[in-house]
């Protein structure tokens, strides 16, 4: 993430627009013509194939930036963004986010956030080919935690807006392995569940089983 000032800074070169929940933000196949950043509410990011099917690529949060690869590309977006929660974010145009990055002298940080978030992708899939699928749900729904910007150490922590199918798609497994998964974490008190609501009541007792492997 960019540093509170640079944040800060940064969301006064654009507007803030609203988006409400399950918009699309971003619509792969659209021009780089601006990108966005991100200040409240969960999205996920999704490829829509030739064939119809969505692949989950990740979830993003407050302090993320959206749509920054087209604009210093200059090719059109490879994915769609959609809002999972009601979302507010400012809309930067592309010229003058590169001169306001050209000026502040962030290509490198851009260019290591860009490699975490590869090095992110890359845990992600050792995760899918190793890890049980019970300690990828309480991964999956602690980052969801860091991610919207609830302390992970704190309880209980509430996340809204996820279906069982994103959650599915995030952890690599089908719908009804999800329910099973979600169903043992539930029977040992950990969390509590609801139509698009994952409330987990036990943060350190997660982190355990997150860390098993």
């Amino acid at each position: 993430m960019l540093s509170d000032e640079v944040w800060r800074d940064l969301r006064s070169q654009g507007v803030t627009r609203m988006y409400s929940e399950r918009s699309v933000m971003l619509r792969q196949g659209s021009p780089g013509t601006h990108l966005l950043a991100l200040t409240s509410g969960l999205a996920k990011v999704v490829c829509r194939e030739p064939n119809g099917a969505r692949t989950w690529l990740a979830f993003r949060g407050p302090g993320d930036l959206l749509g920054e690869v087209s604009v210093f590309n200059g090719t059109s977006r490879t994915a769609d963004v959609v809002a999972l929660t009601p979302c507010a974010a400012v809309v930067l145009d592309a010229q003058r986010f590169v001169q306001f990055v050209e000026e502040r002298g962030l290509v490198m940080h851009l260019m290591r956030q860009a490699l975490a978030r590869m090095r992110e992708s890359d845990i992600h899939r050792a995760e899918l080919q190793t890890l049980p699928l019970v300690v990828r749900l309480a991964r999956t729904l602690l980052r969801l935690a860091v991610l919207t910007d609830q302390m992970p150490g704190s309880s209980p922590v509430r996340l809204t807006g996820l279906n069982q199918e994103e959650v599915a798609q995030a952890i690599g497994v089908t719908r009804n392995a999800v329910i099973s998964g979600l169903g043992q974490l539930r029977a040992v008190g950990l969390v509590e569940t609801a139509r698009r609501v994952i409330v987990i009541r036990d943060v350190a007792a997660l982190q355990r089983w997150a860390a098993a492997d």
